[in-house]
């Protein structure tokens, strides 16, 4: 059994007790591709390893890309077909696989793991999967969480995770999540009405708050949940994503980028050389 099978086990319980399409707006996938934009997409093989019910995938593919695949280790595949069904009959597919040891029959142009890497046994291992995965002058990307900017969720939520993941989900969810979310979610509207200034940015979560602010009561539970309801969840340093890029002589130096999000999590990625 894979070292990650309860965590996408977990997950598959969040992801498929969800309403049809995808969680996300355009816009929220659009800033978590960023840098990549449709030019990098349109026309091109596309892979993303931890796909969940695909609600990236949906967006992905307003794209254009030529194919499209998604890989993942719990049944949230199910989910992820019926959703990319909605929107395409073909140019895509859903595999069920761990995406540590994921290797394709061809490499991609692009590979990207948002979301994900921080809640595997060993990020770097899935790091490598999105690298293996990428042909030679294709790009990679990745977002996780991050160490820095996130004291309150590591101090306050995370404590409560080890405790709520052993739950079963709907108790997780609904009695749980919920309840804890409300104050955040009237803080973030607060910070977002009337603290959103410069001055401001010392308040926790601050620049997060007003990203998250933008959506309702469910997406905040959602976000609670998924936080909540993982077995495994690390928060990763600058200096950490640092030597993954570094100790890979195949990674194009000039090509890299790490973008602090928001606040409290961490964008990267890059070329392989030619």
């Amino acid at each position: 059994m894979s070292l990650d099978q309860s965590t996408a086990d977990a997950f598959a319980t969040s992801w498929n007790n969800l309403p049809g399409g995808s969680v996300y707006s355009a816009a929220q996938a659009q800033e978590w591709f960023a840098p990549l934009t449709r030019a990098d997409i349109e026309g091109r093989r596309v892979l993303e390893l931890g796909c969940g019910n695909a609600s990236l995938l949906v967006h992905m593919l307003a794209w254009k890309p030529a194919y499209l695949e998604g890989v993942d280790l719990g049944d949230s595949v199910t989910s992820a077909m019926r959703n990319l069904r909605d929107v395409a009959s073909e140019g895509w597919a859903i595999r069920k696989a761990d995406l540590t040891a994921y290797v394709a029959s061809e490499p991609f142009d692009v590979a990207y793991s948002i979301g994900v890497l921080h809640h595997l046994k060993e990020p770097k291992t899935g790091f490598e999967a999105v690298l293996r995965n990428v042909r030679r002058g294709g790009r990679f990307h990745c977002w996780v969480y991050a160490h820095e900017g996130n004291a309150v969720v590591r101090w306050i939520v995370d404590p409560i995770r080890r405790l709520a993941c052993r739950l079963p989900w709907w108790m997780t969810k609904h009695f749980i999540a919920a309840p804890l979310v409300v104050p955040y979610f009237f803080y973030a509207k607060a910070l977002r009405r009337w603290l959103s200034g410069e001055r401001f940015r010392f308040l926790p979560l601050h620049a997060y708050s007003l990203w998250i602010a933008q959506r309702d009561f469910a997406f905040f539970r959602h976000v609670a949940f998924d936080q909540l309801v993982t077995p495994q969840t690390a928060y990763i340093r600058r200096e950490t994503i640092e030597r993954w890029l570094a100790s890979h002589p195949e990674v194009d130096e000039g090509s890299t980028y790490i973008v602090f999000r928001n606040g409290n999590s961490w964008k990267f990625g890059g070329r392989k050389k030619p």
